[in-house]
């Protein structure tokens, strides 16, 4: 780290610097990190892990990169970074640290949002447990993650099967709204069933922008295969029936 450091201090450095490097502001490249993360989930996904070597780097890089901006500023060093998420970590895990038990992971992520909320309410005016839940995060996740922070204060259903109603209840209003043919109604009766279905991703334990991107590429795979099926046929999507198509689709699928 001392020599990451270093490194990024040089490349900032007014006289003898990269030239880019000295131009960058907070702002400037806060969609770096962004990107740097997505890589991350990338080479993840695609169990390339030298390529997880060398886009954990990028992403480390970036938090040097802020940190040596912070320091420039009097703001904040990266052994202050450092310090910070040591003491966050040591203080929401008490059950690791100060010798309290816990019975299971579900407990655990209970007991974690309610520290976090009693950690923003000695920082700052809290007026809503949804306070500091990030605008700028994927929806997915946000939704996610407001609905865990509901739960920590006991506003959930008690069960998977609860929210499998709530998510048939979504699907009839929504039913309802496309026959009405209100385009206002069916965005926000959309929103609702989308939400839900984000509820019970949380009530499995399955993180719903994790699956949503392996949804896309499911679908994108086989319909690639379809594509490639209808080439060696001579044939176009649009000569193709619905029906056609359904069963070029269950073709593809049973040879997965």
């Amino acid at each position: 780290m001392k020599k990451l450091h270093q490194i990024t201090s040089r490349l900032r450095d007014p006289d003898k610097g990269c030239p880019w490097d000295k131009e960058q502001t907070f702002e400037s490249i806060a969609h770096c990190a962004i990107e740097e993360a997505y890589e991350v989930v990338e080479a993840i996904e695609n169990k390339d892990y030298d390529s997880l070597k060398d886009e954990l780097g990028d992403l480390l890089f970036q938090v040097t990169f802020h940190s040596s901006m912070a320091e420039e500023m009097n703001l904040f060093t990266f052994d202050d970074v450092v310090d910070s998420i040591s003491e966050k970590l040591t203080q929401r895990h008490p059950h690791v640290f100060a010798d309290k038990s816990i019975k299971d992971a579900k407990t655990q992520t209970d007991n974690w949002e309610r520290i976090k909320i009693e950690e923003r309410k000695q920082k700052k005016d809290i007026k809503s447990v949804l306070d500091d839940v990030g605008s700028n995060q994927p929806a997915l996740n946000r939704a996610y993650k407001i609905g865990k922070r509901a739960r920590s204060v006991g506003f959930d259903w008690n069960d998977v099967s609860g929210v499998i109603n709530k998510i048939e209840e979504e699907i009839d209003e929504l039913k309802v709204a496309i026959t009405d043919g209100n385009k206002t109604d069916i965005e926000e009766e959309a929103g609702d069933l989308l939400f839900s279905v984000v509820s019970l991703s949380r009530h499995t334990s399955i993180d719903p922008e994790t699956a949503i991107r392996k949804a896309n590429r499911k679908f994108e795979r086989r319909f690639r295969a379809m594509e490639q099926l209808l080439k060696q046929s001579n044939k176009e999507f649009s000569n193709m029936s619905s029906r056609e198509l359904d069963d070029l689709w269950e073709q593809v699928k049973a040879t997965e």
